[in-house]
């Protein structure tokens, strides 16, 4: 289970957040980002800017209560404040790959953190360096015992720059955490296609379907009859990836709860209550 948390800014905290002891519980600490508050490029060194609640402590008591939950800063997202947020060609690699790995020892080791997932998300039109620096800096991170777990959040539109990180340095990533809610599919058969399409760009054992709460994409109960198609069409279904606990608070976390549920009894087909056309 993947679950982003804190880049609302709202004071969310990880204990409301239900998870299960079956099942290993990823929060994605959003978002750590090598740029100071104005947004002006930082050559590899990150800071976290994650909402004020989600202190060292208190991931260090979730992990201690809960052996199951691990946590990952995931780097860039998509803006900081109104600046939008790019990947950027670097003058000397090396010097931002060495840049990154020390602030993001540093950073691990201040939050307890188990890995990172890459999620930079706008891309210069001549793009030459992200797969190499990216691909570098995870296989350093985990060749050093830094982290132990990388994923990589792709959406419909930034598969060019992280097919190639995959196909070169897939070996080092753990999960693909797509952003299908991108896609604009919303009703089940769309879903299975749009899950077929990035299997085939991506490794389909390490893809997890995605659910954004309240947001793009397919909605309500509608995912979990999503998710039962892939298990019916052969695919399975490893795990779920939802953006993000800042919303899903204002439902009781409704689709961390079923998404869960599922996950525990993938073998049977789920059912869905309301008739659902799709």
């Amino acid at each position: 289970m993947m679950e982003y948390i804190g880049a609302t800014g709202a004071p969310v905290k990880f204990d409301p957040v239900p998870n299960e002891d079956g099942i290993d519980f990823h929060f994605i600490l959003s978002f750590a980002i090598d740029a100071d508050p104005s947004g002006n490029a930082q050559n590899g060194k990150f800071s976290p800017y994650w909402a004020y609640t989600l202190t060292p402590e208190s991931v260090a008591a979730i992990k201690k209560s809960h052996p199951n939950v691990k946590a990952l800063a995931s780097l860039s997202g998509w803006s900081l404040g109104d600046t939008v947020l790019r990947w950027y060609n670097p003058l000397d690699n090396q010097l931002w790959i060495s840049n990154a790995f020390s602030s993001l020892k540093s950073m691990v080791e201040e939050y307890h953190l188990d890995g990172i997932d890459i999620d930079y998300e706008n891309f210069p039109k001549h793009n030459s360096t992200f797969a190499y620096c990216i691909g570098e800096l995870i296989t350093l991170l985990k060749n050093q015992s830094v982290i132990s777990i990388a994923t990589i959040a792709p959406f419909h539109a930034t598969t060019i720059p992280y097919i190639e990180l995959f196909d070169n340095y897939g070996d080092v990533i753990d999960f693909v955490n797509h952003q299908f809610y991108t896609d604009k599919v919303r009703k089940p058969k769309g879903y299975l296609e749009a899950f077929k399409l990035r299997a085939g760009q991506f490794d389909k054992n390490k893809l997890l379907p995605s659910y954004e709460v309240n947001g793009r994409g397919i909605q309500g109960d509608a995912f979990f009859y999503a998710l039962s198609l892939l298990e019916e069409n052969g695919y399975t279904v490893n795990g779920v990836m939802i953006f993000s606990a800042d919303a899903s608070s204002s439902n009781d976390y409704y689709y961390e709860r079923k998404s869960q549920d599922f996950l525990l009894n993938s073998t049977s087909v789920w059912k869905v209550v309301a008739q659902i056309t799709y």
